[in-house]
């Protein structure tokens, strides 16, 4: 799938942009056909770890061999960051006029490749054509970009139904019990950072069953979904499918995942920040350094999901990852050398740390599920907050003597 996000919301497919704006008259000859083209996921790029689709229209008796697809943006486009931060960018269909040379860049990267032709009369080809010609006209082409339901895959899905002639009957590919979020996880066992952040990113919206349509959004589903799909043709059920043909089939993966893993690295941190602790006690002097680090960080991240939350279109709403990245750690931590202020900050990093407290002790049975490389994260915030708590409640307000 192109997901177009090389950064942690990203989700989802950055490829080039056709010269060619004109609106094509070509009549194509009884020979041509319209493929649906799969193209396998690559761990490269998190943006290309789903996959790719893209319609085929191919008349050899013209030379013609080109490939539209769907989810490519341009980066010129007008308040492209701010808009793509909100989740409200243009994305549009895209036309490349070489197909070998567009397969090419994907066996290159040794990602499997396969076609399958629609079986459609002449004149149902040429409707399907004039369809993606008149969709890639300027006027028509943009469409804002929904990373599940609105991304290169259901694209194809969609316009298949518009133009296909008959209902087609889809015989879906899935698994009861599987949520969305639990479809791309299976796509991300190799990206363990790009899984940890879509999974800090995205919200209970995906945590909900899906249904056979919804893991169209998926390449894979899509080759699946229409290798069984049928249609009604003169009161005969017949596949849509004519031929599946394999274009490049890679040698098995060799893909390994490294040390530097979120899990590892937050395990790492947590018995580190343990000894500084430790050390602290010993001495009696809190490092504020630490805490302002710590906390701002995870500041962030909270300032982050709440504006993802209400100020976005993207799928993060209802982010119960708000239960440890606080946002009002900053900019809480910012006060805790006041000494007006450490009496009530004992008490509240006391009650942070009971809610983090409770947040493992009920990990099972929360709605959204958390990604398993908070644990150790979640235990360097109790650690912290409660030796916080315990080195503020130490201090006594000097009160002045008062003679009698």
């Amino acid at each position: 799938m192109h997901t177009q996000f090389r950064i942690p919301l990203l989700i989802l497919g950055l490829f080039f942009v056709s010269p060619d704006d004109s609106f094509s008259q070509i009549r194509l000859t009884e020979n041509a056909r319209v493929s649906i083209i799969t193209f396998g996921p690559y761990q490269g790029e998190i943006y290309s770890a789903f996959g790719h689709s893209g319609i085929r229209v191919y008349d050899p008796d013209q030379n013609l061999n080109w490939v539209y697809d769907y989810g490519r943006f341009n980066f010129n486009q007008e308040n492209f960051y701010w808009n793509f931060a909100r989740g409200k960018m243009l994305y549009s269909i895209g036309l490349t006029k070489d197909f070998e040379w567009y397969k090419n860049r994907y066996i290159r990267e040794d990602r499997y490749v396969y076609e399958q032709v629609l079986d459609l009369s002449p004149k149902e080809v040429q409707s399907f054509f004039d369809y993606l010609e008149n969709n890639y006209l300027p006027e028509n082409r943009e469409y804002f970009y929904n990373y599940v339901f609105d991304n290169c895959a259901t694209k194809i899905r969609d316009v298949v139904v518009d133009v296909v002639p008959y209902e087609i009957e889809f015989d879906y590919f899935y698994k009861e019990d599987k949520t969305i979020r639990d479809l791309m996880n299976d796509y991300l066992g190799y990206q363990p950072w790009g899984d940890f952040i879509i999974d800090l990113g995205l919200g209970l919206q995906i945590d909900r069953e899906a249904t056979g349509s919804e893991y169209m959004f998926l390449p894979d589903y899509i080759f699946h979904a229409f290798s069984k799909s049928t249609v009604v043709r003169d009161s005969v059920q017949v596949p849509l499918v004519r031929e599946t043909i394999i274009l490049y089939e890679p040698e098995s993966s060799n893909e390994r995942v490294g040390l530097f893993t979120p899990l590892n690295t937050f395990i790492f941190l947590f018995f580190v920040i343990g000894l500084i602790t430790n050390r602290n006690f010993k001495t009696q002097k809190r490092s504020h350094w630490l805490d302002v680090v710590i906390f701002t960080v995870i500041g962030i991240f909270g300032w982050w999901f709440t504006f993802l939350w209400f100020g976005t279109e993207h799928l993060s709403k209802y982010n119960w990852n708000l239960l440890w990245a606080i946002p009002f750690h900053i900019p809480l931590v910012y006060f805790l050398k006041k000494e007006s202020w450490k009496p009530l900050l004992s008490r509240v990093y006391r009650f942070l740390a009971v809610l983090h407290c409770l947040t493992l002790v009920f990990w099972v049975i929360i709605p959204q599920p958390l990604h398993f490389s908070l644990i150790p994260l979640l235990l360097i915030l109790i650690l912290r907050s409660f030796y916080i708590s315990y080195d503020l409640g130490r201090y006594q307000p000097v009160r002045s003597a008062v003679t009698p």
